[in-house]
C-alpha cells in the first residue's frame, strides 16, 4: 500500500517482533508462576508508568481518537478531552482509595477483595465480569489493528483476514506465555515510545507539507473549528455535554483501570504502595498530554485532507492510516506501522496475561496454600493461556461480522454494560459496612445489565428524550448498588 512495498512492511513487522521475543527471552529466565503473575513485586515504578500509557492508549486511541475529531461533521472536535479530564479524577481515586486497599490485602487478583468482603459468589461474579469485559475490550482493540494490517499488507500478499488475526494473536502468545507480567512491563514501555514517536513524526511532516512551523501548527489547530473542547452550552441529551463526559470519564477510569485486573496487575508489581502511587500520578499527567497529541493529530489530518483534496474514508478510523501510508514521506508510514503494531501488542499482550492470571487465581485457586506442584500449576497456566488466545481469535472474527463503526464509541458502550456490576460491587463494599446475602449476588448482577439495557433503549419515551451515552456505566453501577442494598443486612 502507498509508498511502502509489502517486503518493507513485512520486514518491519518481523524486526519488531524479534525485538519483543528478545525481551521475552531475557525477562523469562527462571520465571516461576509468581513471576508470571506479579513479576516478583520488583518492578520499577517509572517503567510501569510508561508502559501503562501504551496499554491505556492502545490501538483504539492510536487510530480511532484522531478519526473521531472530525467524525459526524466536525461536531465532536476536542470534546474527548473533557472525558480525559474525567479520567484524571478517576485516577486520583484509584491512587488514594483502591491502591492502599489492594496493597494492604496483598492480593494477586484484585477480585480477591470481594471474597474477603462478601464471599465466594461475589468473588466469582466480579472475576467473571472482568473476564467478559476484558475479552470484549481486547477483541475490539485487536480488530481495529487487524483491519489496518489487512489493508496495508495482508491484502497485497493474498492472506485472508482470519489468518491475519491468527498470526497476530499467535505472535503475542509466543512472547508472553513464559515471562507473563514481567515481560509485559518492559515490552509495554517500548510500545509506548513507538506510539508517541509515530504521532510526533506525523504531526511534524503534516506541518511540513502545509509549510507550517510548530507555532504555525499550533495556530492552525487553535483557529480551526475542530479544536473546540468545551461543550458547556449543550443540553444533557448531547453526547458532548461537559458534565456528562466528566462524570463518564471518572467512572470509566475507575472501572477500566482501578477495577480491571489487566491495568492493576501492572501496578501491583511495584515494590511498595508509595511506588505504585508515584506510578499512577506520573501516568495520569503524561496520559493527558498524550491525548492532546492524538487529538491535535486528528485535527491536522482533517485540515490537511481538505487542503490536499484527500477524500475522507467512510470509516474515519482509517483516516490516519490513509494519509500516513499514501500521502506523506515513507518515514511516516514506517513510524505509523511501528506505532500500529505497538498499539496491537500493548493492549492484547497485557490482556492475555491478565485473563490468564484472573482465571488461574480466581477460578483454579492458584495461591500459596495450593497443594499442586509448581510444574502442575505451570502446565495448567499454559493451557489457560492457549484457551484465551483462541477465545480472542473467535471474538475478533465475530467483531468483523458486526462491522462496528467508530470503535472507541463501541468500546465505551460495551464497558458500560460489563463493568457496571463491578462498579456496583466495589462501591457497595467500600462505601458501606453492610453484608450481603452472597448467594443472591449472581442473579442481581445478571438482572441489572438487562434493566440498564431496557432503560437505555426506551429512554426517549421514559425520560423525555434523554440519551445516556457514555453514562451507561453510572446507571448500571447505580442499579447494581441498589440491588445489593436490597439483599443486604447490618454487619456485626
Amino acid at each position: 500500500m502507498g509508498q511502502l512495498s509489502p517486503a518493507i512492511i513485512g520486514g518491519i513487522i518481523v524486526g519488531y517482533f524479534l525485538i519483543l521475543v528478545l525481551i521475552s527471552y531475557f525477562t523469562s529466565k527462571g520465571a516461576s508462576n509468581k513471576t508470571f503473575f506479579t513479576s516478583d513485586r520488583d518492578s520499577s515504578w517509572l517503567l510501569v508508568a510508561i508502559g501503562m500509557i501504551g496499554a491505556s492508549l492502545s490501538g483504539v486511541t492510536f487510530i480511532s481518537v484522531p478519526g473521531k475529531v472530525g467524525a459526524g461533521g466536525y461536531n465532536q472536535a476536542f470534546s474527548y478531552l473533557q472525558m480525559v479530564l474525567g479520567f484524571l479524577i478517576g485516577y486520583v481515586i484509584i491512587a488514594t482509595v483502591l491502591m492502599p486497599l489492594y496493597y494492604r490485602l496483598g492480593v494477586v487478583s484484585i477480585y480477591e477483595y470481594l471474597k474477603q468482603r462478601f464471599g465466594d459468589y461475589s468473588y466469582k461474579t466480579g472475576a467473571f465480569y472482568f473476564l467478559l469485559s476484558r475479552v470484549i475490550g481486547a477483541s475490539l482493540r485487536l480488530f481495529l489493528v487487524a483491519i489496518v494490517l489487512q489493508s496495508v499488507l495482508m491484502d497485497d500478499l493474498g492472506i485472508p483476514f482470519l489468518v491475519t488475526v491468527l498470526i497476530t494473536i499467535g505472535l503475542i502468545w509466543i512472547y508472553t506465555f513464559s515471562g507473563g507480567i514481567k515481560t509485559i512491563v518492559i515490552t509495554d514501555t517500548l510500545q509506548t515510545v513507538c506510539m508517541l514517536g509515530a504521532v510526533l513524526l506525523a504531526i511534524y511532516y503534516i506541518g511540513d507539507a502545509m509549510k507550517l512551523d510548530m507555532g504555525g501548527i499550533y495556530s492552525t489547530i487553535k483557529e480551526s473549528e475542530l479544536s473546540k473542547m468545551w461543550f458547556t452550552n449543550v443540553g444533557w441529551n448531547d453526547a458532548n455535554n461537559l458534565w456528562k463526559q466528566l462524570i463518564s470519564g471518572a467512572l470509566i477510569a475507575l472501572v477500566m483501570t482501578g477495577l480491571d485486573q489487566d491495568m492493576m496487575q501492572k501496578n501491583l508489581t511495584c515494590r511498595s504502595l508509595g511506588d505504585a502511587q508515584k506510578n499512577m500520578f506520573t501516568f495520569s499527567i503524561v496520559l493527558f498530554f498524550a491525548n492532546v497529541l492524538f487529538l491535535s493529530l486528528g485535527a491536522l489530518l482533517y485540515i490537511y485532507a481538505e487542503q490536499a483534496g484527500i477524500s475522507i474514508p467512510e470509516k474515519t478510523d482509517q483516516l490516519y492510516a490513509t494519509i500516513a501510508m499514501d500521502h506523506l514521506p515513507p518515514i511516516v508510514g514506517i513510524a505509523f506501522l511501528l506505532g500500529l503494531i505497538a498499539a496491537a501488542y500493548s493492549s492484547a499482550d497485557s490482556a492475555l496475561t491478565s485473563l490468564t492470571t484472573s482465571f488461574c487465581v480466581d477460578f483454579l485457586g492458584f495461591n500459596e496454600a495450593d497443594q499442586r506442584t509448581e510444574e502442575q500449576k505451570k502446565a495448567s497456566r499454559l493451557r489457560v493461556h492457549i484457551a484465551f488466545s483462541l477465545i480472542l481469535f473467535l471474538m475478533v472474527v465475530f467483531t468483523k461480522l458486526l462491522d462496528a463503526g467508530a470503535i472507541i464509541n463501541e468500546l465505551f458502550k460495551a464497558a458500560g454494560y460489563t463493568y457496571g456490576p463491578l462498579l456496583g460491587l466495589f462501591t457497595f463494599g467500600i462505601l458501606t459496612k453492610r453484608r450481603v446475602k452472597d448467594n443472591l449476588v449472581i442473579p442481581i448482577c445478571i438482572v441489572t445489565p438487562v434493566l440498564c439495557y431496557l432503560l437505555v433503549k426506551y429512554s426517549d419515551v421514559l425520560l423525555g428524550g434523554f440519551q445516556f451515552g457514555s453514562t451507561i456505566i453510572a446507571l448500571n453501577g447505580f442499579i447494581t448498588f441498589a440491588g445489593l442494598w436490597l439483599i443486604s443486612y447490618k454487619s456485626n
